[in-house]
């Protein structure tokens, strides 16, 4: 049983993407990408606001005292709960546009995508020290950790694939790739993506006005439509971590990732949606415990 999905949120962000549950303020971040705008939704009054304005950015995570890490076109910066935005590095992935998905690890490290060009993982340590991990990625994309913690999903959005790396928990190293799941041309392609309480997979399908849930063993659990075609990515908050929260896109550029049938007519998005799905929760995300000035290698 499912409540229905409820646009909450009318913000007609142009590529809207990164939900993020902060347990301090009970609310929801999401980013507007293209606009460098972070958005502050609060549940309990369903008031949202534009809650920082910058530069370009494709990624966010916590940081452990409660602030947010931004991953921008090159740069990262702090976003203090004052609203007051520094840049602590620059620089980052000169071979790319920028920044695309990030996320912390049990550890405090972050693990970021540079997409553009020859697309990249990086993971950035606590001690400051920046490792490109591999290359050869279309659009590096949504990311999240087994419940076990010995196992890592990576997407690649151009290949329509969610990869499964062993995950060394000690020192942050991804080996012995395989394919998790592989989503069909017809029906769009996977974006981002979070791991429930249950460890099932959660991956919103950008074209495919939906999200999908794979239980660990790789089977398609159940579908969640959204009145929104372009579902960029998800999450669980709420005062018990049952309410799935997804952003959506407004933005009209062609793609050939496009299904051989899209209908650039229908409603597209920009909104942030929410559902409630009986027995489903979600799991505090981990936080980074990065250091700055960073040392690449």
């Amino acid at each position: 049983m499912k409540t229905p999905v409820e646009l909450v949120a009318n913000t007609n962000c142009e590529i809207g993407e990164n939900p993020l549950w902060h347990a301090e303020t009970k609310c929801v971040f999401y980013l507007d990408i293209a606009a460098g705008t972070v958005y502050e939704y609060s549940p309990s009054n369903h008031a949202c606001r534009p809650f920082s304005r910058g530069r370009v950015t494709g990624g966010m995570v916590a940081q452990e005292d409660g602030s947010l890490l931004l991953f921008q076109d090159g740069g990262i910066s702090i976003l203090g709960l004052d609203g007051v935005q520094h840049e602590v590095a620059t620089g980052l992935c000169p071979q790319n546009q920028r920044f695309n998905d990030a996320i912390a690890d049990p550890e405090g490290r972050v693990y970021a995508g540079a997409m553009g060009g020859n697309g990249r993982l990086l993971r950035f340590d606590p001690d400051g020290k920046v490792t490109e991990l591999f290359d050869g990625v279309g659009i590096p994309n949504g990311m999240g950790f087994t419940a076990d913690l010995k196992s890592m999903y990576f997407t690649d959005s151009t290949v329509r694939r969610i990869y499964k790396f062993a995950y060394d928990r000690r020192t942050g190293e991804l080996s012995n790739r395989q394919v998790f799941t592989e989503i069909p041309t017809d029906e769009g392609v996977p974006d981002g993506m979070l791991v429930d309480a249950d460890g099932y997979i959660w991956t919103a399908i950008w074209y495919g006005g939906r999200v999908k849930r794979y239980a660990p063993d790789g089977r398609l659990d159940c579908e969640v439509m959204v009145p929104a075609r372009q579902t960029s990515a998800v999450a669980l908050g709420g005062a018990e971590l049952s309410d799935l929260f997804i952003t959506t896109a407004a933005n009209c550029d062609s793609s050939d990732l496009q299904p051989k049938d899209y209908d650039v007519t229908a409603p597209r998005g920009g909104g942030l949606y929410s559902v409630q799905i009986e027995g489903v929760h979600g799991k505090p995300a981990f936080r980074s415990r990065l250091s700055f000035p960073l040392r690449t290698t």
